[in-house]
């Protein structure tokens, strides 16, 4: 039961977030203004002041980010071969990444705070797994651009630049540096910046309930296109139980042990981001259906990772 807990208290803020959407308590921008908030204040907030209080030694730990890293490039790439033979390019690599860019910032940082409360190593693993994500959501996008044959100029300048202008890579590189550089943060700064920083999970758990609730009484009204129950099996397949136990299985052959293993095999359960639903929006590919695809993730996320908890608990923790 004690494993449940978390995730019931995600859950009850996500259902808090749905009814004001659906008796109309607050504002219709309501979860625009804290989305906003969350990804470009109280995120980045969060993850500097953790990192630049981790030492870097233990930042830089090279068999996890490795380990993760390969679990996410064999799931896009085993996604994007089987799916060209059932579409274009650009729907191929739609579907990778959305089998491979999980919700390590809105479900993941409240998930493992609430699992692991004042433990830096998870805001570690938090922070490295997000910046990874984002990487991997740069090279999708310059895969969707060479499949338009709208190919920029210099594909790892597009990739730099999507880098270098997300506030949750920013936030993680400065502190990242900060602690290099064993700089120590005034007390008055620490302080405001985990006030901002706790206040990240309600209010992304929150803006998801409302956000989800507008997504199901769209796809419910408006005669949209549906992905097909196959598809939909197997893009949360792949996202919910592949791609977590080739990170589990590479963290082992790695050397990663104990509570890190356990996070990042968490980490890589988490549900498909709602970033997928906007870039397949921008490219007009996809994205009804991954709008449903991120919907059925999210539900069956609070199965998924009860379940890995307790096959990691059991077998993996000594």
């Amino acid at each position: 039961m004690m494993i449940l807990l978390p995730l019931l208290a995600v859950l009850a803020i996500m259902l808090l977030g749905a009814l004001a959407q659906r008796f109309r308590w607050l504002p219709s921008k309501t979860d625009i203004w804290l989305n906003e908030y969350v990804y470009y204040l109280a995120f980045p907030a969060i993850l500097f002041i953790s990192l630049a209080k981790t030492p870097i030694a233990t930042i830089l730990n090279g068999p996890f980010i490795a380990a993760y890293l390969l679990a996410m490039v064999l799931t896009y790439g085993l996604c994007q071969k089987l799916s060209l033979r059932y579409g274009s390019h650009s729907e191929a690599n739609i579907r990778a990444l959305a089998v491979t860019f999980g919700n390590t910032a809105f479900i993941g940082i409240p998930v493992l705070m609430m699992l692991y409360p004042e433990d830096p190593l998870a805001l570690m693993a938090t922070a490295m797994t997000s910046l990874l994500s984002v990487g991997m959501f740069a090279f999708a996008l310059v895969r969707l651009d060479l499949a338009r044959n709208n190919s920029p100029r210099h594909p790892l300048l597009t990739m730099a630049r999507t880098l270098v202008t997300n506030p949750i890579v920013l936030g993680c590189l400065a502190g990242i540096m900060v602690s290099a550089l064993t700089v120590k943060i005034p007390s008055s700064l620490d302080t405001a910046l985990q006030l901002i920083g706790k206040s990240s999970s309600p209010c992304a758990l929150f803006a998801i309930g409302i956000v989800l609730a507008k997504a199901m009484r769209r796809q419910t009204g408006d005669g949209s296109r549906f992905s097909s129950a196959t598809e939909q099996t197997l893009i949360n397949f792949a996202k919910l139980l592949l791609q977590p136990l080739l990170a589990l299985v590479l963290f082992s052959l790695f050397g990663v042990t104990g509570e890190l293993r356990v996070m990042g095999t968490l980490l890589a359960a988490m549900p498909t981001a709602a970033s997928v639903y906007l870039l397949a929006q921008r490219y007009q590919t996809l994205d009804e259906q991954s709008a449903q695809w991120i919907m059925l993730g999210t539900v069956l996320t609070l199965l998924a990772l009860p379940l890995w908890l307790e096959v990691l608990n059991t077998f993996f923790i000594q």
